[in-house]
C-alpha cells in the first residue's frame, strides 16, 4: 500500500459541510434492503479484486513446504547513493519464502555422500560450517580460518547473501539498473532429480514465474534485465523433450526464461545468457590480509609429489578410471586420493593435503565437463591438467587468465588413452616454467574465491575483488550497455 500524502490525510479528516444532510440521507435507506444487498455484494468484489492484485502467488498452496529458520541479513545501509556504482544499482526481490527460504535443510548430517543438500543448512548463508579443527594437523598457524565445508551447490545461498549487501544495492525499483531474483532453483529441482516426477521438478520454477509475471518491472523488459544463480550445471535445468532423456528440470527451457542471465557453475555453449562462475572451494577469506597469507604459504610450500589425482572410478571405459590407474602405477611420481575409500565431498582434509604436496593436478571431466576440483586444486597453488577443453578454457572467461598455457597444461585426452606418458610431459617442464606457472595460479586466486565478510565490515584498504564481484560487475554492465543501447534505438526510431 502507498503511504498517504498530507493532502490526503487532511482531507480524511476534513468533516464535510454538508455532513447533516448525507446522515439524514443515509437514515432514509437503511430501509431499503436492495441498497444494503448492492453494497455487501459490492464489497466481497472489492475483497476478492484485492486479494489477487496484492498477492498474486497467495492463490496458490504449496504442497512442498520445507520448515526452516534460516534467515538472511538485512542491508547494513542504503547503497543506493554510491558513488563507485558506475554500473548502475541492482535491486533485489523480495520474494515469498516458499521459493528460498523454506526451500533450505535445517539440519543434516553433512558428510552424508547421496544427500547433496548436506552442507546448505541455515547456518553461515550457504558457506556451511567452519572447518578449522578438521585442518590443523595440515595448516600451520591460524591458516586454517577461512576455511569451510562448503557444499558444491551451495552459490544460491552465497549470492543471496552478498548481493542482500552488495554497496550498489537500491530498495528503490525505479533507481535500478539491474533486477536479482533469489530464487534457490537446485534447492527446489535437486530434490526430485532421482524421481520420475518431471511435474515436481518443474513445480517451484513455474510458480515462481507466476509470481515474477505479475511484477512491473520484469514486465517492462520480458526479464532481460533480471539475473539471477544457479547452484547447479546449466544441463540440470534444460531438460530434453526426448522421453529416454528425461533428466532434471525444464527451467531454463521455458519462454520466460528466454532473455534472463543466469550465474552457473558450468554453462552450456552456443547460450550467451548463460555465464560460468567458479565453483565454490572451502577458502573464503575474510580480509585481503588473510588471502595474502594463504598465498604466501602456498608459494613457499614444499611439494613431494609431481602430480596428484583426487577422484572415483566409475565405469571401466571412463576416462577417471584410466587415470586412478595410472597413477596407482605411477605411485613414486602421481599422490593419489580415491574418493571411492576415501570422503573427498565438500572439501576434505584429504583432498587438500594432496593439492598441496603436489606441482600439478589432473583434472579430467566430470559427470559433466566441468568439476569442483579445479578450483580446490587451484586455491591449493596446484597447477591443472586439463584434457578437455570445455573443463575450463571454454568455461569462465571472466576469472581465469587469457592465456591457458600461462597457468595449466593440456593433453588431449585422446593421447593418453593411446598410450602417451602423462608423467613424461610434467617432467618435461623446468623449475622456472613451474615457478610461474604456479605464480600466474596463485595471482587468480582471488578470482575464484567467494569472500566471507565480517559482520562489521572493512576498511577499503582490507577489501578485494573477489569472484562474486567480477560476477555482479560483469552482468551489471552487459544489462547496462543493453539498456543504453536500446535507449538510442528507441531515440533514432522517434527522430526517424
Amino acid at each position: 500500500m502507498l503511504p498517504a500524502t498530507a493532502e490526503f490525510q487532511a482531507l480524511q479528516n476534513q468533516k464535510p459541510k454538508n455532513f447533516d444532510m448525507i446522515k439524514n440521507t443515509i437514515n432514509s435507506l437503511q430501509n431499503h434492503h436492495r441498497f444494503w444487498l448492492l453494497t455487501a455484494f459490492l464489497f466481497i468484489q472489492a475483497l476478492v479484486l484485492a486479494i489477487t492484485c496484492s498477492s498474486p502467488f497467495s492463490i496458490f498452496t504449496n504442497t512442498h513446504k520445507v520448515v526452516s529458520n534460516f534467515s538472511t541479513p538485512n542491508p547494513k545501509k542504503d547503497a543506493s547513493t554510491n558513488s563507485d556504482c558506475l554500473q548502475g544499482r541492482v535491486y533485489v526481490y523480495d520474494l515469498p519464502s516458499m521459493f528460498n527460504k523454506e526451500l533450505v535443510l535445517t539440519d543434516c548430517e553433512d558428510l552424508h555422500p547421496w544427500k547433496w543438500q548436506c552442507g546448505i543448512v541455515n547456518t553461515n548463508y550457504g558457506y556451511g560450517k567452519e572447518e578449522a579443527a578438521e585442518l590443523t594437523g595440515i595448516l600451520p598457524g591460524n591458516l586454517n580460518l577461512g576455511w569451510y565445508r562448503t557444499n558444491q551447490f551451495s552459490l544460491e545461498l552465497i549470492f543471496h547473501y552478498r548481493i542482500l549487501n552488495h554497496k550498489c544495492r537500491t530498495p528503490d525499483p525505479e533507481a535500478a539498473t539491474a533486477f536479482y531474483v533469489p530464487f534457490y532453483a537446485s534447492l527446489a529441482m535437486g530434490p526430485y532429480l532421482l524421481i520420475n516426477d518431471t511435474e515436481k521438478r518443474d513445480w517451484h520454477c513455474k510458480m515462481m514465474l507466476n509470481w515474477m509475471n505479475n511484477q512491473t518491472y520484469w514486465r517492462k523488459n520480458n526479464g532481460s534485465d533480471h539475473f539471477l544463480t544457479l547452484g547447479r550445471i546449466t544441463w540440470d535445468f534444460r531438460r530434453l523433450t526426448d522421453p529416454k532423456k528425461l533428466w532434471g528440470s525444464s527451467f531454463l527451457n521455458m519462454p520466460e526464461m528466454e532473455r534472463v542471465r543466469r550465474f552457473t557453475i558450468e554453462t552450456a555453449p552456443g547460450f550467451d545468457d548463460d555465464i560460468s562462475i567458479p565453483y565454490p572451494s572451502g577458502f573464503h577469506p575474510n580480509s585481503k590480509s588473510q588471502l595474502q597469507q594463504w598465498q604466501n604459504f602456498v608459494r613457499e610450500r614444499r611439494r613431494a609429489s609431481l602430480f596428484t589425482f583426487v577422484g572415483a572410478a566409475r565405469e571401466k571405459t571412463d576416462f577417471r578410471s584410466l587415470l586412478l590407474s595410472y597413477c596407482y602405477n605411477e605411485s613414486d611420481s602421481c599422490r593419489v586420493v580415491d574418493c571411492a575409500l576415501t570422503l573427498c565431498n565438500n572439501g576434505s582434509s584429504a583432498s587438500l593435503e594432496a593439492f598441496l604436496s603436489s606441482h600439478f593436478c589432473l583434472q579430467p571431466k566430470g559427470d559433466s565437463y566441468t568439476r569442483k576440483a579445479v578450483f580446490d586444486c587451484m586455491v591449493a597453488g596446484t597447477i591443472p591438467v586439463f584434457f578437455w577443453k570445455l573443463t575450463a578454457y571454454d568455461q569462465y572467461q571472466w576469472f581465469m587468465p587469457g592465456e591457458p598455457k600461462s597457468y595449466s597444461v593440456f593433453i588431449d585426452q585422446e593421447e593418453v588413452r593411446n598410450g602417451k606418458s602423462i608423467r613424461k610431459i610434467l617432467e618435461g617442464y623446468s623449475e622456472e616454467d613451474v615457478r610461474k606457472m604456479r605464480e600466474k595460479v596463485i595471482e587468480t586466486i582471488p578470482n575464484i574465491v567467494y569472500t566471507k565478510p565480517l559482520e562489521e565490515g572493512l576498511s577499503e584498504s582490507e577489501r578485494f575483488t573477489d569472484a562474486f564481484d567480477i560476477a555482479v560487475d560483469g552482468v551489471m554492465e552487459k544489462i547496462r550497455e543493453e539498456n543504453e543501447n536500446a535507449a538510442v534505438q528507441e531515440m533514432e526510431t522517434e527522430l526517424n
